[in-house]
């Protein structure tokens, strides 16, 4: 290429629309107001002393050691972590109930998939009082057994709602060839199904954990003293009776955060829609 032609290339300039720069505008303007908003926690939870200078006046870890003895965080994780049985709870009742929903059709369907959306759509405070005060009235508040419950009532029916559709692109004709070859019904979920149904089942158990750990309605009333949760444990830090330093709080803030930030890592590690649709279509063409 010569020199003259490379000289007569018109460069390329990069035009945008109006509507294009505000878009990215506003989302560079969200991203700095979120980063800064993390960023004074955390700078908060490791500063000495913070006024009205840009950086505290000296770094330290202790208030996280001391957020660890004063707010017993060792026992509010340990429950944090309990309450995951919710997500098994909900995959064992859950699954089973989308396949039917996906499989069979029978009179008042649509009416139970309408009770499945209600607790999903209603905000969890509308109906968390009144079931809160069942609780109560059979002696399950304030237990392990009372958050379980309670936070199956949005669990098991995001569950079924996540599965059905992933079900229902499954061929029936990949169950109906395993029955003529005689396999039974035990051997047809457990080797036909199961493979195909193993990718929805993870990103909806995984989807269940990340929802039941940072719900906090529903804990909060059915939770006690020595059942509270992180995200529980949280809020009675900010606003229970006492004098609590701030950068305490903000240490267990960092805490929660964190441990919420893993489990998205996990659930973006494993969840892609378009992965999962990919995979049902590979494994019915195999079957």
């Amino acid at each position: 290429m010569t020199l003259a032609s490379a000289q007569a290339r018109p460069r390329r300039r990069i035009v945008a629309s109006p509507g294009k720069w505000l878009t990215w505008a506003l989302v560079a303007f969200f991203f700095v107001n979120l980063l800064g908003v993390i960023g004074t926690v955390v700078v908060n939870s490791l500063g000495r002393r913070w006024f009205s200078a840009w950086l505290p006046q000296g770094f330290t870890t202790h208030w996280y050691s001391d957020a660890w003895r004063e707010f017993h965080l060792s026992d509010v994780l340990r429950v944090t972590l309990e309450v995951v049985a919710v997500v098994v709870i909900s995959v064992l009742v859950g699954v089973p109930a989308a396949y039917a929903m996906a499989r069979r059709d029978f009179p008042g369907k649509r009416l139970v998939l309408l009770l499945f959306l209600v607790p999903v759509l209603l905000p969890p405070i509308t109906y968390g009082i009144p079931l809160a005060t069942v609780l109560y009235k059979f002696q399950l508040a304030g237990t392990l057994l009372g958050i379980i419950a309670a936070n199956l009532v949005p669990t098991i029916p995001f569950v079924v709602l996540t599965m059905t559709p992933f079900i229902e692109q499954i061929d029936p004709r990949i169950e109906a060839a395993a029955r003529m070859c005689g396999a039974r019904t035990s051997s047809v979920m457990l080797r036909v199904l199961t493979p195909l149904l193993l990718p929805g089942v993870l990103a909806a158990g995984i989807l269940v954990l990340v929802r039941t750990v940072g719900m906090f309605e529903l804990t909060f009333l059915s939770s006690g003293d020595s059942t509270s949760t992180l995200v529980v444990a949280l809020y009675y830090s900010v606003f229970s009776a006492g004098i609590r330093a701030q950068q305490s709080v903000d240490a267990m803030a960092v805490i929660y955060t964190g441990f919420m930030l893993v489990l998205l890592v996990v659930a973006l590690r494993f969840i892609n829609p378009t992965q999962l649709v990919t995979r049902v279509q590979d494994e019915g063409a195999r079957a």
